[in-house]
């Protein structure tokens, strides 16, 4: 198994990684389909359906869609010609795609949300239609956005695709009991053979470049969402409080009064600021999906500028360990909330930041597998409610909870020598079957919990 650290780690927008930027990418697949096609299209049309129907709005998947058809995508994403072209869209009911001749496509003519019908391969389905001149539908595909801003469509989920293409891997573990079996062999550590895995695919530069890029994106995020207050969109009326607990927390630095306890809120302020960043839209990363992008970015953030010793020259190291989980969870069970909850996204976030930071300070791989395994058994069986289908109550507290979690792990893996009762392997298959039997009201569709429970208005 292969997935690469920019599989797992990639520069987005907010709010959501399976309801905003896998449409829009499932959309400018679906433009690269019509201009490889020998028919004259006309129009379009798109329905959504599940997850991405039932919190679809909450999410700005109808916004992400239209957006993509028009030839948005997420890493070059610009707000201010997305408003635009938004408007213009509206007021003209055509798009005009690069490549491609001028579409009819009226939003609220050809964009349905399709509460009733159910597509059976993901909770987030979509289906992408161009019509002819008499509005006969020529060309369809159906698309699920699996998490993580990951987008299969129907045949490729049906075939079992993967990332298992391209030059074969000097390590390809698909479990954590192979991970460590073969960092035992080997003599390297999971960063190590990490990076081996990512040098057989795309150059040892290339990850430099490549993660240096991702943590730049991270902290620009984190330090963006510390200095900005007002109100989150989305009709909650959610005050951004980032900033608030920030400017206090500077205030009493240097105290001696200061308790201890005080640490948890500086790990917490790191991953509020990014998810309320996510909230509003801006660009995050997702680590490994935007409702959980706070987790990871905080943790390591908590690293190096609380940890004595730490440095940045660590932090390609923090990543690659951290993707090296992430992989094994996508693999045998899911990061997708609308599939197993918020177990899947913060569940998933913890046990990789708690790896991480592990690695980072100097764990076994062991200690490793340990830290991973304690973070995620204590996310089981935790659902994905959010209130009027917005990335706001309860996710952006919840992400610095996870964060507290992951240090937590780490620390007391590094306390311990690696053995341990519950294997890392158990705990994520455990997470499946959980995910798998939980009721749909608690897997991103906002028709339970806190969603039903919490005025909306």
């Amino acid at each position: 198994m292969f997935l690469s650290v920019f599989d797992m780690f990639k520069v987005g927008i907010g709010p959501s990684s399976s309801h905003t930027m896998g449409p829009m990418v499932a959309a400018a697949r679906f433009l690269d389909e019509m201009r490889a096609s020998p028919f004259a299209f006309h129009g379009l049309r798109a329905s959504l359906h599940g997850s991405l129907a039932f919190t679809g709005v909450g999410h700005a998947t109808d916004r992400a869609t239209i957006l993509g058809l028009a030839g948005f995508v997420p890493d070059t994403y610009d707000a201010e010609k997305a408003e635009k072209m938004l408007a213009e869209i509206k007021a003209s009911g055509k798009i005009r795609p690069e490549g491609l001749p001028e579409l009819s496509f009226d939003p609220d003519r050809d964009l349905l949300f399709d509460f009733d019908t159910v597509l059976e391969g993901h909770a987030n389905g979509m289906m992408l239609m161009a019509t002819d001149a008499q509005g006969d539908v020529t060309l369809r595909e159906t698309y699920y956005s699996i998490g993580g801003g990951f987008v299969m469509t129907e045949a490729e989920l049906a075939d079992g695709k993967d990332t298992e293409e391209g030059p074969p891997i000097p390590f390809p573990f698909k479990s954590a009991a192979q991970m460590l079996e073969m960092s035992a062999a080997s003599g390297r550590s999971i960063a190590e053979m990490k990076r081996s895995n990512e040098a057989a695919r795309g150059g040892v530069e290339n990850l430099k470049s490549g993660t240096k890029r991702l943590w730049q994106v991270m902290n620009d995020c984190i330090n963006r969402g510390l200095t900005t207050d007002g109100i989150l969109p989305g009709g909650l009326s959610v005050k951004r409080r980032a900033k608030g607990i920030y400017d206090k927390l500077l205030e009493e630095r240097g105290m001696n009064l200061t308790a201890p306890h005080t640490i948890n809120d500086w790990m917490s302020v790191y991953a509020m600021a990014v998810n309320e960043e996510n909230a509003a839209g801006g660009q995050v990363v997702t680590a490994p999906t935007n409702g959980a992008a706070g987790v990871l970015p905080a943790t390591l953030r908590y690293y190096l500028d609380h940890v004595p010793g730490a440095s940045e020259a660590h932090v390609e190291e923090f990543l690659l360990t951290a993707a090296a989980i992430g992989g094994l969870v996508k693999f045998n069970a899911s990061i997708s909330g609308a599939e197993a909850g918020c177990q899947a996204e913060v569940g998933s976030a913890s046990a990789m930041s708690a790896a991480g930071l592990c690695a980072v300070m100097g764990g076994t791989p062991e200690q490793v597998e340990n830290a991973a395994e304690i973070a995620l058994e204590h996310h089981l069986g935790m659902t994905c409610d959010p209130v009027k289908g917005l990335v706001q109550v309860p996710c952006i507290e919840r992400n610095g909870l996870g964060a507290i979690k992951a240090v937590s792990a780490a620390s007391l893996a590094l306390r311990g020598d690696g053995t341990h009762l519950v294997p890392l392997d158990a705990c994520i298959e455990t997470m499946r079957q959980t995910g798998a039997d939980m009721s749909e009201k608690y897997k991103e569709t906002s028709l339970g919990g806190l969603a039903v429970n919490v005025p909306n208005c």
